[in-house]
Protein backbone atom coordinates (compact mmCIF):
# COMPACT_ATOMS: atom_id res chain seq x y z
CA UNK A 1 0.00 0.00 0.00
CA UNK A 2 1.29 3.44 -0.90
CA UNK A 3 0.11 6.82 0.30
CA UNK A 4 0.73 10.38 -0.81
CA UNK A 5 2.80 12.75 1.26
CA UNK A 6 -0.38 14.72 1.95
CA UNK A 7 -2.10 11.60 3.35
CA UNK A 8 0.93 10.72 5.47
CA UNK A 9 1.24 14.30 6.75
CA UNK A 10 -2.45 14.48 7.67
CA UNK A 11 -2.29 11.15 9.52
CA UNK A 12 0.91 12.17 11.31
CA UNK A 13 -0.68 15.39 12.51
CA UNK A 14 -3.75 13.42 13.68
CA UNK A 15 -1.49 11.15 15.73
CA UNK A 16 0.61 14.02 17.02
CA UNK A 17 -2.52 15.76 18.23
CA UNK A 18 -3.12 12.71 20.42
CA UNK A 19 0.47 11.96 21.44
CA UNK A 20 2.20 15.33 21.84
CA UNK A 21 1.92 15.11 25.65
CA UNK A 22 2.88 11.43 25.82
CA UNK A 23 6.28 10.16 26.97
CA UNK A 24 8.21 7.93 24.59
CA UNK A 25 10.76 7.39 27.35
CA UNK A 26 11.46 8.93 30.74
CA UNK A 27 13.46 11.64 28.97
CA UNK A 28 11.49 12.35 25.77
CA UNK A 29 7.98 12.87 24.43
CA UNK A 30 6.53 11.64 21.15
CA UNK A 31 7.56 13.97 18.32
CA UNK A 32 5.98 14.85 15.00
CA UNK A 33 8.75 12.85 13.31
CA UNK A 34 7.80 9.79 15.37
CA UNK A 35 4.24 10.22 14.12
CA UNK A 36 5.42 10.69 10.51
CA UNK A 37 7.30 7.38 10.84
CA UNK A 38 4.19 5.66 12.20
CA UNK A 39 1.67 7.15 9.77
CA UNK A 40 2.16 4.79 6.78
CA UNK A 41 1.55 1.82 9.08
CA UNK A 42 -1.51 3.25 10.81
CA UNK A 43 -3.00 4.21 7.45
CA UNK A 44 -2.44 0.69 6.07
CA UNK A 45 -3.75 -1.07 9.18
CA UNK A 46 -6.88 1.07 9.35
CA UNK A 47 -7.54 0.44 5.66
CA UNK A 48 -7.10 -3.33 6.06
CA UNK A 49 -9.44 -3.36 9.05
CA UNK A 50 -12.23 -2.10 6.82
CA UNK A 51 -11.42 -4.57 4.03
CA UNK A 52 -11.30 -7.57 6.34
CA UNK A 53 -14.02 -6.52 8.82
CA UNK A 54 -11.41 -6.61 11.56
CA UNK A 55 -11.12 -4.87 14.91
CA UNK A 56 -8.02 -4.20 16.97
CA UNK A 57 -8.22 -4.65 20.74
CA UNK A 58 -5.21 -3.06 22.44
CA UNK A 59 -4.24 -3.46 26.07
CA UNK A 60 -3.28 -0.24 27.84
CA UNK A 61 0.26 -1.59 28.30
CA UNK A 62 0.96 -1.63 24.55
CA UNK A 63 2.55 1.35 22.83
CA UNK A 64 0.68 4.64 22.20
CA UNK A 65 0.91 4.39 18.40
CA UNK A 66 -1.08 1.13 18.65
CA UNK A 67 -3.45 2.34 21.35
CA UNK A 68 -4.30 5.64 19.64
CA UNK A 69 -3.30 4.92 16.05
CA UNK A 70 -5.21 1.72 15.23
CA UNK A 71 -7.10 0.35 18.24
CA UNK A 72 -10.88 0.21 18.06
CA UNK A 73 -11.05 -0.65 21.76
CA UNK A 74 -8.45 -0.04 24.46
CA UNK A 75 -8.45 -1.03 28.09
CA UNK A 76 -7.44 -3.58 30.70
CA UNK A 77 -7.99 -7.34 30.65
CA UNK A 78 -11.58 -7.19 31.85
CA UNK A 79 -12.63 -4.38 29.52
CA UNK A 80 -11.12 -6.16 26.52
CA UNK A 81 -12.70 -9.48 27.51
CA UNK A 82 -16.05 -7.68 27.55
CA UNK A 83 -15.38 -6.24 24.09
CA UNK A 84 -14.29 -9.63 22.76
CA UNK A 85 -17.46 -11.16 24.15
CA UNK A 86 -19.71 -8.84 22.12
CA UNK A 87 -17.51 -8.35 19.07
CA UNK A 88 -19.27 -8.62 15.70
CA UNK A 89 -16.19 -8.39 13.47
CA UNK A 90 -14.93 -11.37 11.48
CA UNK A 91 -11.33 -10.88 12.63
CA UNK A 92 -10.08 -9.88 16.08
CA UNK A 93 -6.51 -8.58 16.30
CA UNK A 94 -5.52 -8.66 19.96
CA UNK A 95 -2.54 -6.45 20.78
CA UNK A 96 -1.66 -7.92 24.14
CA UNK A 97 -0.20 -11.19 25.42
CA UNK A 98 -1.12 -14.77 24.65
CA UNK A 99 -3.53 -15.48 27.51
CA UNK A 100 -5.60 -12.45 26.48
CA UNK A 101 -5.80 -13.56 22.86
CA UNK A 102 -6.76 -17.05 24.08
CA UNK A 103 -9.63 -15.52 26.03
CA UNK A 104 -10.84 -13.70 22.91
CA UNK A 105 -10.75 -16.98 20.95
CA UNK A 106 -12.58 -18.87 23.71
CA UNK A 107 -15.32 -16.24 23.61
CA UNK A 108 -15.36 -16.27 19.79
CA UNK A 109 -14.59 -19.83 18.65
CA UNK A 110 -15.78 -19.25 15.07
CA UNK A 111 -13.88 -16.00 14.54
CA UNK A 112 -10.30 -15.55 13.38
CA UNK A 113 -8.22 -14.27 16.30
CA UNK A 114 -4.72 -12.93 15.68
CA UNK A 115 -2.03 -11.68 18.04
CA UNK A 116 0.70 -9.48 16.50
CA UNK A 117 3.29 -10.46 19.13
CA UNK A 118 2.85 -14.20 18.56
CA UNK A 119 3.28 -16.35 21.67
CA UNK A 120 4.02 -13.38 23.91
CA UNK A 121 4.16 -14.72 27.44
CA UNK A 122 3.46 -13.42 30.93
CA UNK A 123 5.39 -14.27 34.07
CA UNK A 124 2.12 -14.92 35.88
CA UNK A 125 0.49 -17.06 33.19
CA UNK A 126 3.73 -18.96 32.65
CA UNK A 127 4.12 -19.76 36.37
CA UNK A 128 1.23 -22.25 36.55
CA UNK A 129 0.10 -25.34 34.61
CA UNK A 130 -3.16 -27.28 34.59
CA UNK A 131 -1.36 -30.11 36.42
CA UNK A 132 -0.28 -27.70 39.15
CA UNK A 133 -3.93 -26.71 39.72
CA UNK A 134 -5.08 -30.32 39.70
CA UNK A 135 -2.54 -31.21 42.40
CA UNK A 136 -3.53 -28.19 44.48
CA UNK A 137 -7.21 -29.04 44.28
CA UNK A 138 -6.49 -32.67 45.19
CA UNK A 139 -4.65 -31.47 48.30
CA UNK A 140 -7.61 -29.25 49.27
CA UNK A 141 -10.76 -31.12 48.21
CA UNK A 142 -13.95 -29.08 48.14
CA UNK A 143 -12.19 -25.71 48.33
CA UNK A 144 -13.33 -23.31 45.57
CA UNK A 145 -10.61 -22.27 43.13
CA UNK A 146 -10.24 -18.87 41.52
CA UNK A 147 -7.73 -18.06 38.82
CA UNK A 148 -6.52 -14.61 37.89
CA UNK A 149 -7.22 -13.79 34.26
CA UNK A 150 -3.43 -13.73 33.79
CA UNK A 151 -3.43 -17.50 33.37
CA UNK A 152 -3.49 -19.96 30.49
CA UNK A 153 -6.68 -21.46 29.07
CA UNK A 154 -5.63 -24.80 30.59
CA UNK A 155 -5.45 -23.28 34.06
CA UNK A 156 -8.78 -21.48 33.62
CA UNK A 157 -10.37 -24.80 32.66
CA UNK A 158 -9.37 -26.27 36.04
CA UNK A 159 -10.88 -23.45 38.13
CA UNK A 160 -14.38 -22.52 39.26
CA UNK A 161 -14.16 -18.91 38.14
CA UNK A 162 -11.79 -16.44 36.57
CA UNK A 163 -11.19 -12.98 38.09
CA UNK A 164 -9.49 -9.74 37.15
CA UNK A 165 -7.78 -7.16 39.32
CA UNK A 166 -10.96 -5.09 39.09
CA UNK A 167 -13.40 -7.70 40.41
CA UNK A 168 -11.21 -10.10 42.41
CA UNK A 169 -12.12 -8.81 45.87
CA UNK A 170 -15.86 -8.85 45.16
CA UNK A 171 -15.83 -12.33 43.62
CA UNK A 172 -13.62 -13.72 46.41
CA UNK A 173 -16.21 -12.54 48.94
CA UNK A 174 -18.99 -14.30 47.01
CA UNK A 175 -17.29 -17.71 46.91
CA UNK A 176 -18.63 -20.20 49.49
CA UNK A 177 -16.68 -21.33 52.54
CA UNK A 178 -13.87 -19.79 54.55
CA UNK A 179 -11.04 -21.13 52.38
CA UNK A 180 -10.17 -20.23 48.81
CA UNK A 181 -7.59 -21.44 46.32
CA UNK A 182 -6.13 -18.57 44.28
CA UNK A 183 -3.65 -18.87 41.39
CA UNK A 184 -1.26 -17.78 39.99
CA UNK A 185 -0.44 -14.39 41.61
CA UNK A 186 1.15 -14.85 45.03
CA UNK A 187 1.21 -11.14 45.86
CA UNK A 188 -2.38 -10.55 44.84
CA UNK A 189 -3.33 -13.56 46.97
CA UNK A 190 -1.87 -11.79 50.01
CA UNK A 191 -3.78 -8.62 49.15
CA UNK A 192 -7.01 -10.62 48.81
CA UNK A 193 -6.55 -12.11 52.28
CA UNK A 194 -5.89 -8.67 53.78
CA UNK A 195 -8.87 -7.07 52.03
CA UNK A 196 -11.31 -9.82 52.95
CA UNK A 197 -10.26 -9.53 56.59
CA UNK A 198 -10.70 -5.74 56.42
CA UNK A 199 -14.22 -6.21 54.98
CA UNK A 200 -15.21 -8.60 57.78
CA UNK A 201 -15.35 -11.65 55.49
CA UNK A 202 -12.03 -13.36 56.25
CA UNK A 203 -10.95 -16.40 54.27
CA UNK A 204 -7.78 -18.43 54.27
CA UNK A 205 -6.20 -18.02 50.83
CA UNK A 206 -4.32 -21.06 49.53
CA UNK A 207 -2.01 -19.67 46.87
CA UNK A 208 0.45 -20.91 44.31
CA UNK A 209 2.17 -19.46 41.26
CA UNK A 210 4.43 -16.48 40.64
CA UNK A 211 4.31 -12.69 40.35
CA UNK A 212 4.18 -9.91 37.77
CA UNK A 213 7.62 -9.00 36.44
CA UNK A 214 6.68 -5.29 36.57
CA UNK A 215 4.65 -4.87 39.75
CA UNK A 216 6.70 -7.19 41.96
CA UNK A 217 9.71 -4.87 41.63
CA UNK A 218 8.13 -2.01 43.55
CA UNK A 219 9.27 -1.59 47.16
CA UNK A 220 8.08 0.56 50.08
CA UNK A 221 11.15 2.70 49.51
CA UNK A 222 9.79 3.76 46.11
CA UNK A 223 6.65 5.14 47.74
CA UNK A 224 8.68 6.86 50.43
CA UNK A 225 10.98 8.41 47.81
CA UNK A 226 8.02 9.76 45.83
CA UNK A 227 6.51 11.37 48.92
CA UNK A 228 9.84 12.87 49.96
CA UNK A 229 10.45 14.36 46.52
CA UNK A 230 6.85 15.47 45.89
CA UNK A 231 5.01 16.34 49.15
CA UNK A 232 1.58 16.64 47.52
CA UNK A 233 1.79 13.56 45.31
CA UNK A 234 -1.04 11.01 45.19
CA UNK A 235 0.40 7.50 44.83
CA UNK A 236 -1.45 4.74 42.98
CA UNK A 237 -0.56 1.04 42.81
CA UNK A 238 -1.83 -2.16 41.25
CA UNK A 239 -2.86 -5.11 43.51
CA UNK A 240 -0.12 -7.17 41.82
CA UNK A 241 2.25 -5.15 44.04
CA UNK A 242 3.34 -6.48 47.44
CA UNK A 243 1.05 -5.71 50.43
CA UNK A 244 3.74 -3.63 52.18
CA UNK A 245 3.78 -1.38 49.11
CA UNK A 246 0.00 -1.23 48.72
CA UNK A 247 -0.60 -0.17 52.32
CA UNK A 248 1.52 2.95 51.77
CA UNK A 249 -0.42 4.10 48.70
CA UNK A 250 -3.43 6.38 48.40
CA UNK A 251 -5.25 4.06 46.01
CA UNK A 252 -4.82 0.42 44.98
CA UNK A 253 -6.76 -0.89 42.02
CA UNK A 254 -6.89 -2.32 38.54
CA UNK A 255 -5.63 -0.53 35.45
CA UNK A 256 -9.15 0.76 34.81
CA UNK A 257 -9.57 1.56 38.48
CA UNK A 258 -6.45 3.70 38.48
CA UNK A 259 -7.56 5.48 35.30
CA UNK A 260 -10.98 6.18 36.80
CA UNK A 261 -9.40 7.42 40.04
CA UNK A 262 -7.24 9.92 38.13
CA UNK A 263 -10.27 11.09 36.11
CA UNK A 264 -12.31 11.73 39.25
CA UNK A 265 -9.52 13.22 41.37
CA UNK A 266 -8.89 16.95 41.77
CA UNK A 267 -5.19 16.22 42.36
CA UNK A 268 -2.66 17.39 39.79
CA UNK A 269 0.28 15.13 40.56
CA UNK A 270 0.28 11.32 40.65
CA UNK A 271 2.90 8.69 41.37
CA UNK A 272 2.22 5.58 39.28
CA UNK A 273 3.47 2.20 40.52
CA UNK A 274 2.47 0.37 37.37
CA UNK A 275 3.43 -0.31 33.76
CA UNK A 276 4.58 2.52 31.48
CA UNK A 277 1.70 2.03 29.03
CA UNK A 278 -0.90 3.18 31.56
CA UNK A 279 1.21 6.26 32.25
CA UNK A 280 1.16 6.98 28.51
CA UNK A 281 -2.63 6.67 28.37
CA UNK A 282 -3.11 8.96 31.34
CA UNK A 283 -0.74 11.54 29.84
CA UNK A 284 -2.73 11.48 26.60
CA UNK A 285 -6.10 11.74 28.32
CA UNK A 286 -5.14 14.19 31.10
CA UNK A 287 -2.62 16.67 29.66
CA UNK A 288 -3.38 19.00 32.57
CA UNK A 289 -2.05 16.49 35.11
CA UNK A 290 1.48 15.25 35.84
CA UNK A 291 2.50 11.62 36.29
CA UNK A 292 5.70 10.48 38.01
CA UNK A 293 6.67 6.95 37.11
CA UNK A 294 9.68 5.33 38.83
CA UNK A 295 10.12 2.44 36.35
CA UNK A 296 8.39 -0.65 34.95
CA UNK A 297 8.00 -1.85 31.36
CA UNK A 298 6.39 -5.14 30.32
CA UNK A 299 8.66 -6.47 27.58
CA UNK A 300 5.98 -9.01 26.61
CA UNK A 301 3.36 -6.34 25.89
CA UNK A 302 5.90 -4.24 24.01
CA UNK A 303 6.42 -7.10 21.52
CA UNK A 304 3.29 -5.81 19.80
CA UNK A 305 4.06 -3.07 17.28
CA UNK A 306 2.64 -1.51 14.12
CA UNK A 307 4.81 -3.64 11.82
CA UNK A 308 3.74 -7.02 13.20
CA UNK A 309 0.14 -5.82 13.50
CA UNK A 310 0.20 -5.02 9.79
CA UNK A 311 1.87 -8.38 9.08
CA UNK A 312 -0.78 -10.25 11.04
CA UNK A 313 -3.53 -8.63 8.97
CA UNK A 314 -1.79 -9.19 5.63
CA UNK A 315 -0.37 -12.70 6.06
CA UNK A 316 -0.26 -13.98 9.64
CA UNK A 317 2.49 -16.32 10.77
CA UNK A 318 1.41 -19.59 12.35
CA UNK A 319 2.30 -18.31 15.84
CA UNK A 320 0.09 -15.24 15.32
CA UNK A 321 -3.04 -17.35 14.73
CA UNK A 322 -4.77 -18.21 18.00
CA UNK A 323 -6.29 -21.67 18.42
CA UNK A 324 -7.49 -23.32 21.62
CA UNK A 325 -8.23 -27.03 22.06
CA UNK A 326 -12.02 -27.49 22.09
CA UNK A 327 -12.12 -29.41 25.38
CA UNK A 328 -9.88 -26.88 27.11
CA UNK A 329 -11.88 -24.01 25.63
CA UNK A 330 -15.14 -25.45 26.96
CA UNK A 331 -13.77 -25.66 30.52
CA UNK A 332 -12.16 -22.23 30.33
CA UNK A 333 -15.36 -20.69 28.96
CA UNK A 334 -17.28 -21.86 32.03
CA UNK A 335 -14.70 -20.17 34.25
CA UNK A 336 -14.81 -16.93 32.24
CA UNK A 337 -18.62 -16.85 32.04
CA UNK A 338 -18.79 -17.45 35.80
CA UNK A 339 -16.71 -14.29 36.22
CA UNK A 340 -19.18 -12.27 34.14
CA UNK A 341 -22.05 -13.77 36.14
CA UNK A 342 -20.46 -12.96 39.51
CA UNK A 343 -19.51 -9.45 38.41
CA UNK A 344 -23.14 -8.45 37.73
Amino acid sequence: MSYTQAQISAEAHRLYGLLACVSKSKAAKWTLQDCLDAAPYTLAINELKKEKNAVVLAHSYTTPDLVYGVADFRGDSYQLAQQARTCEADVIVFAGVWFMAETAKILNPTKRVLIPAGRAGCTLADSMTAQDVQKLRAQHPGVPALCYINSSAEVKAQCDACVTSGNVFDIAQKMPGNELIFVPDLLMAQNIEIELKRCGTPKRIIASGGSCCVHDKYLPQHVENLRAAYPHIVVLAHPECAPDVCKLCDYVGSTKGMADYVSQSSAALFGMLTEFGLVNRLEAEHPDKQFIWPFGVCSYMKKNNLLNTLGALVNPRADQIVEVDATVADGALKSIEKMFELTK
